[in-house]
């Protein structure tokens, strides 16, 4: 089971937290105001009250064994920035960082922050989502409120139709387009992968390993899909 820590629990981190946990993530929640720890302690794992500038507790968690760490602390920058050099310290491997403007984003990406973020509660969202499943690679809210995901396609769709999928009518979600590579050769002689897009899917077109769907749908269905693919077992 991948395991995240959420430190900060405004709007940002309480959205990313909830859905990590709802999908059977395991979450360490982390925020000094206690009625926040209060408010998402029957969701995670590990709801904890704490100053995330205190070394020592912090190094108590041993949050370098967890996949990764968002930092969801904006507002105040000084705490923001303290609490990133201080999870480097303690050997923390992967950074996702929620930041006020570009000069904020920059520090932290000094300290060592690899993911930086100026988010809204919709990037929360896809952030989340992107953290569940490796397929996913965006994920997108449309104001009538369907979603629209980039996905590589998971192994279990690999040598399948489209008819054979039946995603329109399995699962409420229409495949717009696919992404795929096409190997070509240049003037010279030399092969050259492109990226191309098949726009009008049809029901006889074959996913291939590698392919990206671009799928749209509503939100509840989409989200099935990123759960059931991400814990399908082999």
């Amino acid at each position: 089971m991948a395991s995240f820590a959420v430190i900060g629990l405004g709007r940002f981190g309480m959205t990313v937290a909830t859905i990590l946990a709802e999908n059977g993530m395991e979450v360490i929640a982390i925020d000094k105001n206690q009625s926040l720890v209060d408010e998402i302690s029957q969701k995670v794992a590990q709801p904890i009250c704490m100053d995330s500038a205190d070394e020592k507790t912090l190094r108590s968690l041993n949050l370098n064994e967890v996949d990764a760490v968002i930092l969801g602390i904006g507002s105040n920058i000084q705490e923001s920035i303290l609490t990133c050099a201080l999870l480097k310290k303690i050997g923390v491997g992967i950074i996702y960082a929620k930041v006020e403007n570009q000069l904020h984003g920059r520090i932290l990406e000094l300290i060592g922050a690899q993911h930086i973020i100026l988010p809204e509660e919709m990037v929360g969202d896809q952030l989340a989502k992107t953290l569940i499943s490796k397929n996913i690679l965006d994920y997108f809210k449309l104001s009538s409120g369907y979603i629209v995901i980039e996905m590589m396609a998971p192994p279990e769709f690999v040598g399948k139709t489209l008819q054979e999928l039946a995603l329109p009518t399995q699962r409420g979600i229409n495949v717009i387009a696919i992404k795929y590579n096409y190997l070509t050769v240049s003037e010279d002689g030399n092969n050259l992968i492109e990226q191309r897009h098949n726009d009008m899917p049809g029901a006889n077109d074959i996913v291939n390993e590698g392919d990206v769907l671009i799928l749209m749908g509503k939100k509840a269905n989409i989200d099935k899909l990123i759960y059931d693919t991400a814990n399908k077992k082999d």
